[in-house]
């Protein structure tokens, strides 16, 4: 049976892959309304808010649609109920900091493999006070 650090440091690895899947995501998203936007007209700046609202949702619904977002943002999901799930009955005061400081190590770790720009020695740095952090937790 897995232990609830255990259970801590799945859910922050999982998040941390998913901040950067959903990243990679978004910025998919913002590509395409760059391309697709229409030039903006001068009397727009001042929309009804239904229309302000309605332009938002459409906006979120085309974030949504993309698999590339969606997807990690649906296991990201997963992952935060079974944070919750761990809150029931492990201490928060275990639980948030290395559940925080794992997805922390996860975000750079696999933000940098899907190659984003990274300060490598910064990042290894980082990433190794935070093992250290979360080991001194554990103990």
């Amino acid at each position: 049976m897995i232990g609830d650090v255990e259970k801590m440091v799945a859910v922050g690895l999982v998040w941390g892959a998913t901040n950067a899947l959903m990243r990679r995501g978004a910025i998919l998203w913002d590509q395409s309304l760059k391309s697709s936007a229409p030039p903006p007209a001068g009397g727009q700046q001042h929309r009804k808010l239904h229309g302000r609202v309605l332009a938002s949702l459409k906006s979120w619904l085309g974030l949504i649609l993309i698999w590339q977002y969606s997807v990690p943002f649906l296991i990201n999901l997963s992952a935060s109920a079974t944070f919750f799930a761990i809150l029931s009955h492990a201490p928060i005061s275990l639980a948030v900091p290395v559940t925080n400081a794992t997805t922390f190590a996860a975000t750079a770790v696999v933000g940098a493999a899907l190659g984003e720009e990274t300060r490598l020695g910064h990042a290894v740095l980082g990433t190794g006070v935070i093992v250290l952090g979360v080991w001194l937790c554990i103990l």
